[in-house]
């Protein structure tokens, strides 16, 4: 690895990449920690450390299979150019604000997905797209939340069984414990599907700069790296979301918190394994709507349920026409003082 040839736009460009690594912790602290907080298990801040330990433990469970499906199997490598990045990554970090100003839970990782196709299609059109790994990708947005749904409704049907003897102060005791395993099982499918999309935008990016020689990889200081500045990232949560997640879908028993985080890390980590960059705040909202089901429909504020879906729908397209727009300033600005 040669860090002496570093120049100050590539420099420049890893810290824009680790500002969106930073706000995609404080973007999904929510999908952490919600649970936790609207069940009174822990108290927020102490929630966000907890979480943000895990986000970083993540680096010891997981390899770096969703890094290498962000770096070479959403656009071709070979198109990839600073512009490119810097437009996909300030498409993404610009709707991720706009989400989490306005309190809404939308997705930090279709967002870096939909910059990277919306930088890649105004550079060379539709052959810089890879559209298998597109596809796998656009799947998650269906699949993970639809798996975190259903299993959290089997892990409610369970759990009821299991402790229908069970005194309310007994049961809510036991699941009090158990929330701070589901929890932190939780933060750790976060740090492992989130952090490595970071990794996979710098690895690209060294690639792209020659650091990395013939071939492809993930470098173990970016690794390290991108898992830290998660970590600091969920430190300083995101609030307004945590509301709406932990409040507004349904009200969370700590019985019902462990089946949405449990649910939720399941998926995760079988995502994870595939490598296949899915959203974890789709797939806790999943697991959340899906606890709330399973006691009464009713209990699920579907309106607000609604609302995030659209959020869902347009963050794709809409991170896309900003990656675009901000790849052409790129090249605007290249051209007046390149």
């Amino acid at each position: 690895m040669d860090f002496g040839g570093f120049s100050l736009l590539l420099i420049v460009l890893i810290g824009v990449a680790l500002a969106f690594d930073f706000l995609n912790g404080l973007h999904d602290a929510a999908n952490s920690i919600a649970t936790v907080v609207a069940t009174r298990v822990l108290p927020p801040l102490v929630a966000v450390g907890f979480a943000a330990f895990f986000n970083f433990a993540a680096y010891f469970f997981f390899g770096v299979h969703v890094a290498n499906t962000v770096g070479k199997g959403i656009i071709d490598p070979g198109i990839v150019s600073d512009a490119v990045i810097f437009g996909a990554l300030m498409g993404a970090i610009s709707w991720n604000v706009i989400t989490w100003w306005a309190g809404i839970p939308s997705s930090s990782s279709h967002a870096l997905i939909g910059g990277l196709i919306g930088a890649g299609l105004a550079k060379t059109g539709f052959s810089a797209v890879v559209w298998s790994g597109v596809l796998k990708t656009a799947s998650g947005i269906i699949i993970s939340p639809t798996l975190g749904f259903t299993l959290a409704i089997l892990l409610v049907l369970i759990v009821s069984w299991l402790f229908a003897r069970a005194t309310p102060a007994m049961a809510d005791s036991t699941f009090r414990k158990l929330q701070l395993v589901s929890a932190s099982l939780y933060s750790l499918g976060h740090g492992g599907n989130d952090a490595q999309k970071t990794m996979g935008i710098i690895a690209v990016l060294l690639f792209s700069h020659g650091h990395l020689g013939e071939s492809f990889y993930v470098p173990t200081w970016v690794a390290i790296t991108c898992y830290v500045v998660i970590a600091l990232g969920t430190m300083f949560g995101g609030w307004r979301i945590v509301h709406t997640m932990g409040s507004k879908i349904t009200r969370l028993s700590p019985q019902q918190g462990f089946c949405a985080e449990t649910g939720g890390a399941i998926t995760l980590f079988f995502f994870t394994n595939l490598g296949i960059p899915v959203s974890t705040t789709h797939t806790i909202t999943g697991a959340i709507v899906g606890v709330g089901s399973a006691r009464r429909m009713s209990a699920v504020r579907w309106n607000v349920a609604g609302n995030i879906v659209w959020a869902w729908v347009f963050t794709m397209p809409m991170a896309g026409l900003m990656g675009a727009f901000f790849y052409g300033l790129a090249r605007l600005a290249d051209r007046a003082f390149g």
